[in-house]
């Protein structure tokens, strides 16, 4: 008889995990996927077209709260996590109580999960959700374009739409964006790749999503989310830490995973850090990790028209996810307001409407600022209302897109941006180098056209990937040889 499974999740790794190990999969009944972090993610079905065979009408996706329940309610043998960013101590209380009701609790390893690629991997990914994988991307992306070669980015999914249509997406053009209905969140992932004249996927059927990158590309780069580990197997792993949250590369999964793994790890902000955190988190790595190269990095502002802050009231927009369950509470905004001399940071939460609201009551350290979240158009309209009743003299925007492009702002308002800026060597371009000139050089790809990708891969393709995925070279600093797990964060 079947093992009755539900799949813990957040619309990304969980549908992954699902393709890779549990579709046409005889031995597992997947009843339920259950989804949180994400709002309105959950009360949608993953398709029967998605889900192979024996699932006609699909596999419900609900509400984390009904968890227990539905181990009841069904006689659930397995519970998987398959989520990102969360505190060690989170997944097992989740364990606990799952364990309590009398189900098995099991994570995936990379290796079940990441697809082999044809081409070379190299891949991005962090210890917590904001630690600067954006900016490390774009630096990985032009150092392989300046060599000439021809760059595919895959971004980690965000399938919060009609699945049915999200199973393979290619950008290459602001109207792919309008053409896919893009909310703000995967705006802000897929512009900066438009923006340097690269083609980006995304979706949710990986295994399709790779066939088609693989065929007009010289090189894929991974760009990860959250600090989700790569779902391809890489041959070159950058990781990104972060020193204003000191102790977290040890302390929150997958990211502790991911330092383990790196052959990269970018230790960024330094120029706003303290230096007794950046030292902290520096020990850390190499306690784990003591084979890694590491970067010391920077990721100083930019913004025309900074001489307009000065003396103003001003009215902050930060990335959403990285003030939510990324946990910060400052951006690149607020020390653009500090450093050139904004009059008065205004405190926008009087002015928040609905969804926006509603995010505060979820995250309530949420600083004097607003979260730039749209995961649908109700949030989104929500947002343009919540920006439009803020009483200020301007609006300052560190979200990665134009927000003026998806929102109608009526008061005045800058942009800011932000690169990764290497202090000393090695720097990303001069570790890319070496790597493409260490035998794997990509041979120019084929100029034909991507091929459809309406339907998934076929179930047994699916099966054999899973079963014949092998280790990627780069792990062979998956246990280090003499390293131990690193602190716990540090006491505020």
């Amino acid at each position: 008889m079947a093992i009755k499974t539900i799949i813990m999740g957040a619309a990304g790794r969980d549908f992954h995990n699902f393709n890779m190990v549990y579709r046409n999969n005889p031995t597992y009944e997947v009843v339920a996927f259950t989804a949180t972090q994400i709002p309105d993610i959950d009360g949608r079905v993953y398709p029967a077209e998605l889900a192979g065979k024996g699932y006609p009408k699909g596999i419900p996706i609900e509400a984390e709260e009904k968890l227990l329940d539905l181990i009841k309610k069904h006689n659930v043998q397995e519970v998987v996590f398959s989520y990102s960013d969360v505190p060690h101590e989170y997944i097992m209380h989740r364990a606990s109580q799952v364990t309590a009701v009398g189900a098995a609790f099991k994570m995936l390893g990379y290796h079940q999960t990441a697809i082999k690629c044809s081409k070379p991997v190299v891949s991005i990914c962090a210890v917590r959700t904001g630690c600067g994988k954006s900016q490390t991307t774009r630096a990985v992306v032009k150092a392989l374009k300046a060599m000439g070669l021809k760059v595919v980015s895959v971004r980690h999914p965000m399938p919060y739409g009609d699945l049915k249509k999200q199973i393979c997406q290619r950008f290459a053009s602001y109207k792919d964006l309008d053409l896919h209905k893009c909310t703000i969140e995967e705006r802000e992932e897929y512009e900066p790749h438009i923006d340097m004249g690269a083609v980006i996927y995304s979706g949710v059927d990986y295994e399709v999503i790779a066939r088609n990158a693989e065929k007009e590309a010289d090189v894929i780069v991974w760009d990860g989310g959250n600090n989700d580990f790569p779902f391809f197997q890489s041959d070159l792993k950058f990781v990104v830490a972060d020193p204003h949250r000191p102790g977290h590369e040890a302390a929150y999964y997958p990211g502790e995973a991911n330092v383990y793994t790196a052959d990269v790890v970018v230790i960024n902000k330094i120029d706003s850090a303290n230096p007794e955190d950046i030292n902290y988190v520096r020990e850390n790595i190499l306690a784990m990790n003591p084979t890694c190269q590491i970067i010391d990095a920077a990721s100083p502002i930019f913004i025309d028209g900074w001489e307009k802050i000065r003396g103003k009231k001003v009215v902050v927009i930060e990335d959403g996810p990285t003030l939510t369950h990324g946990e910060m509470t400052i951006g690149a905004g607020i020390v653009a307001a500090q450093r050139y001399g904004a009059g008065e940071i205004i405190d926008p939460k009087p002015w928040f409407k609905g969804t926006i609201l509603a995010a505060l009551d979820k995250y309530p350290h949420i600083g004097d600022l607003i979260p730039a979240l749209g995961y649908g158009k109700k949030q989104t309209d929500d947002l343009e209302k919540t920006i439009n009743a803020c009483e200020c003299d301007l609006i300052i925007s560190a979200t990665p897109i134009d927000i003026t492009r998806v929102v109608k702002v009526k008061k005045p308002c800058l942009r800011v941006g932000y690169e990764l800026q290497e202090i000393g060597r090695p720097t990303v371009a001069q570790l890319v180098e070496e790597f493409i000139g260490k035998g794997k050089k990509a041979k120019p790809a084929k100029a034909e056209k991507p091929a459809k990708a309406e339907k998934p891969a076929k179930a047994e393709k699916t099966a054999k990937t899973a079963k014949a995925a092998k280790p990627a070279k780069v792990e062979k600093a998956e246990k280090p040889a003499k390293g131990k797990p690193g602190r716990k964060p540090k006491a505020k």
